[in-house]
């Protein structure tokens, strides 16, 4: 039987020097759907991917060109904008790399919400930045009139920033089972998924603004889809102690315990790393395989060739 895979493509996998265009954004969509399309009759392939760069843009829009008569969406819609812009591009590259290659497969994107807990503690200290900037007057007025929390940005102007819970469950987990069951490469749980929670007397579904964090819902998609290997695909090929520095050093095979004591050393940053390191920990926990590693190493990391990859024991 095939493995089944879920790939995290980092929210810049399609901005790799700050592309903006859609038609340069396609062609680096294009060279992933290369790399999936080259490993699909080896494994059952979920893909989730991040939204950082592209979401961003959606709300500066939205922002800039609201009226009365046509005013911004809220941020969750906004992330479900970006589930289907993305999707749109990813589909389109994997199904022509299987134009190239005379094959056919199926590909799907599911539009996915993703709950959170109300009372999750991330929604009293909202910390994620989001849109556009603005200067102190400018982001003091928009947070009175929207209620939004404002912060200043590391020198740069202020932000709206916004709550990032951890995920609970994704709604549209059956579908996505049925889908990659039958062979279909499926795309889910994009930009961690549209933030909703559940009514407290009806129990209906109710969309909330946040950012959840897209390794965290992908790791939570590997676990309910009983994923066999959780990769976060990023911009460098290992996971790095020292990184940038002299006697920096790549980290290959290394067991769960190895690296929660780097974590407690404070080697990875909570803005870039860190996510990535906790969610693969936390999937080998379970007993799967956690392997971080960027697009050019991945066939490689899959081998156990490359890229770090991290287990509950490891025999190195």
């Amino acid at each position: 039987m095939k493995k089944r895979i879920v790939l995290a493509l980092g929210g810049n996998a399609l901005q790799k020097n700050g592309e903006a265009t859609a038609e340069a954004q396609k062609k680096i969509a294009n060279e992933v759907g290369e790399v999936i399309a080259d490993i699909a009759s080896q494994y059952e392939i979920i893909v989730a991917h991040g939204n950082g760069p592209q979401v961003g843009n959606i709300l500066i829009h939205e922002e800039s060109a609201s009226t009365e008569k046509a005013p911004a969406m809220p941020l969750e819609t906004a992330v479900a904008m970006s589930q289907g812009q993305i999707g749109y591009w990813l589909t389109q590259a994997i199904n022509n790399a299987f134009i190239k290659k005379n094959q056919t497969k199926k590909v799907v994107t599911i539009i996915s919400q993703v709950v959170v807990d109300r009372k999750d503690p991330a929604f009293q200290n909202p910390t994620k930045p989001i849109g556009q900037f603005y200067n102190e007057k400018q982001a003091k007025l928009l947070a009175k009139q929207n209620k939004w929390t404002v912060k200043e940005d590391a020198g740069r102007g202020w932000r709206r920033v916004v709550a990032s819970p951890k995920p609970i469950d994704i709604i549209e987990k059956k579908s996505i089972l049925e889908l990659v069951a039958n062979d279909i490469i499926v795309i889910a749980a994009g930009g961690g998924g549209i933030p909703v929670y559940r009514t407290k007397i009806l129990k209906h579904l109710k969309g909330i603004d946040a950012v959840i964090d897209k390794d965290y819902a992908a790791e939570k998609l590997a676990e309910l889809t009983k994923a066999d290997i959780f990769v976060s695909v990023t911009a460098v090929p290992n996971v790095f102690i020292n990184f940038g520095l002299k006697n920096e050093e790549a980290l290959h095979k290394i067991s769960t315990k190895e690296i929660s004591g780097l974590i407690k050393y404070g080697y990875f940053k909570s803005g870039s790393m860190l996510p990535k390191v906790e969610a693969a920990i936390m999937f080998a926990k379970k007993g799967g395989t956690g392997i971080i590693t960027d697009i050019d190493h991945l066939k490689d990391a899959l081998l156990g060739k490359a890229g770090t990859i991290i287990s509950k024991n490891i025999s190195k």
